[in-house]
């Protein structure tokens, strides 16, 4: 398994690590190289969460110079564990410790499916 310790995802951004590429289909029919390289959507667990969107300081500040203020972020739907269906075009793959994996907008997340028993 990655240590995500050191790894700090960036914005509204989640780190997937995808499913396995699927050779045959549920009904045991095999899939040539081709088609799969066309998929439009893939599935996988989030493993690691950006803070979400950030939202711009109030205009009423009286002091708007200061900077210690800290950023406040709404926050993002995905959590860690999550298994998200997600569209593949807007996927940037990495890889880190030879492991592949996929930096994805939340905006390409499609469907998000949560176990609340998974960590019990």
């Amino acid at each position: 398994m990655i240590n995500t310790k050191k790894i700090i995802i960036v914005g509204d951004r989640v780190l997937i690590k995808p499913e396995e590429d699927l050779e045959k289909t549920n009904s045991g029919l095999y899939l040539p190289p081709g088609v799969k390289e066309k998929e439009k959507v893939q599935g996988g667990y989030i493993i690691k969460v950006g803070p979400g969107y950030p939202v711009a300081s109030p205009a009423d500040d009286d002091e708007p110079w200061k900077e210690n203020k800290e950023t406040k972020y709404i926050p993002l739907q995905g959590r860690e564990g999550d298994f998200a269906i997600f569209l593949r075009k807007d996927a940037v793959e990495i890889e880190i410790d030879k492991q592949k994996l996929l930096i994805v907008p939340q905006a390409a997340i499609l469907l998000l499916m949560r176990d609340e028993d998974l960590f019990n």
